[in-house]
């Protein structure tokens, strides 16, 4: 038996491209970068391993965000992985800030990369390699250091915020 045929559109716009790819269930992360002494951060779901030796992942990063100048100056960033009970801190990282959650927040540094000091695992990343791709830069980043710590389960994104089970 074969499927009802859809026919595909050429012509769509940013935000049809956006609804079709939050089909796609991903993680939710926070990345991180210094900002002298501050840290500065943006939620991600654009986020990949690329290669076990030497131990690569990929983020991906909007040109016209203050985050794009900011890991090209200071050449590294950091990577948490958020829990399922982190949605607070997944908003407030895209941009809903909350001082409740501002006032939670702790950071983990590692040879200058901070990172939210919660969540299912951190990745301290050195600036590996920068490619064009589009109105976005994608950073390659070589893990210097990581931890993982037990948790009930991942923040996932599938269209809005969900959990297992």
């Amino acid at each position: 038996m074969t499927a009802p045929s859809m026919p595909l559109s050429t012509q769509f716009e940013s935000g049809d491209f956006r609804k079709a790819l939050g089909t796609f269930c991903t993680g939710v992360t926070v990345v991180t970068t210094p900002k002298g002494e501050e840290v500065v951060g943006m939620t991600a779901n654009s986020f990949t391993s690329v290669s076990l030796s030497p131990a690569l992942v990929l983020v991906s990063v909007g040109k016209q965000s203050g985050m794009n100048a900011l890991i090209q100056e200071s050449k590294v960033f950091g990577v948490t992985i958020l829990a399922a009970d982190q949605e607070d801190v997944s908003n407030h990282f895209a941009g809903k800030k909350d001082p409740q959650v501002e006032a939670t927040l702790s950071y983990l540094w590692h040879e200058g990369v901070p990172m939210v000091e919660s969540g299912m695992a951190n990745l301290a990343c050195r600036l590996w390699a920068t490619y064009d791709g589009g109105d976005h830069t994608l950073y390659l980043g070589e893990v210097l250091a990581l931890r993982t710590i037990k948790t009930a389960g991942p923040l996932l994104y599938f269209g809005g915020y969900r959990r297992l089970g």
